[in-house]
């Protein structure tokens, strides 16, 4: 599937901020059935590129003077496999790396009991003991924009019976590892109709066969109309921007994102 990506981010504050630092994952990497067929970045300085601990694609950009607006654009063409969705392999980090909860991820005992009631399903069978676990964990759970922010945990998400996809991606992972099983968070795009206001984020668990995508929000796996940005343990470590500041008094946060699918004819 040829897809077209733009999306924008732009901070504005209400007083004039004296410095900051911004740590971008929005940059996708090749592999995973993923080939970027082209991506820019348009930053307000030069940024340097590396790559993190889990080896996603990260630009530091660092602004040393003053400014009211913080203005950030990736886009471009990537190409991905749409095949019938198929447990991926090919990783470098092992696998074990991915049991271990984090802040955001760690359970409390509603998660554990709700986990723990998925068990006989997953041990028998993992694949449909998961699809079974995430219709379920929908239904306890529906997608409600508004109600959590970044900084809220899988377990207080769950207790509050809502949230939305980042949410979704990692009480989700919070209960595949309670089972024994890898799981990681994924930040990234979604083709779909219409225009989103953030970037998409779900889970990946890992099976016998390799990491398997589960969208818990939209209730399917992994296929070709996603787009992988970033991969970590939460939300913390892979969200697309993240920074510390100096000044600026409060911050207002609009972003756009739109991913369109392209004429495969214009591919190179």
């Amino acid at each position: 599937m040829h897809l077209l990506i733009a999306h924008e981010t732009v901070y504005r504050y209400d007083r004039l901020l004296q410095r900051s630092t911004q740590y971008l994952r929005l940059t996708p990497r090749p592999g995973h059935g993923l080939k970027v067929l082209s991506w820019q970045l348009t930053l307000p300085a030069p940024a340097s590129r590396c790559l993190d601990a889990y080896g996603n694609i990260m630009h530091v950009l660092t602004l040393d003077r003053p400014t009211s607006e913080i203005h950030l654009m990736a886009q471009g063409e990537v190409e991905t496999d749409d095949s019938r969705p198929t447990p991926d392999p090919e990783d470098a980090l092992p696998a074990q790396l991915f049991l271990r909860d984090s802040t955001l991820t760690r359970a409390d005992a509603a998660l554990r009991q709700f986990a723990h009631g998925h068990t006989a399903q997953v041990a028998s069978d993992p694949l449909a003991g998961l699809l079974q676990m995430m219709q379920a964990l929908v239904v306890v759970m529906p997608y409600t924009p508004g109600t959590t922010d970044a900084a809220t945990p899988a377990a207080e998400a769950f207790a509050n019976r809502n949230g939305v996809c980042q949410d979704h991606a990692q009480v989700f992972a919070t209960c595949a590892r309670l089972l024994g099983l890898p799981a990681r968070y994924v930040s990234g795009y979604l083709a779909a109709d219409t225009e989103h206001v953030a970037s998409h984020a779900w889970a990946e668990v890992r099976l016998p066969q390799g990491w398997l995508g589960f969208d818990v929000s939209n209730q399917c796996l992994a296929d070709g109309r996603y787009v992988r940005l970033a991969i970590g343990a939460d939300y913390a470590d892979a969200c697309p921007v993240r920074g510390m500041r100096l000044g600026g008094g409060v911050e207002h946060l609009q972003t756009a994102v739109q991913v369109s699918q392209g004429d495969k004819g214009d591919e190179q």
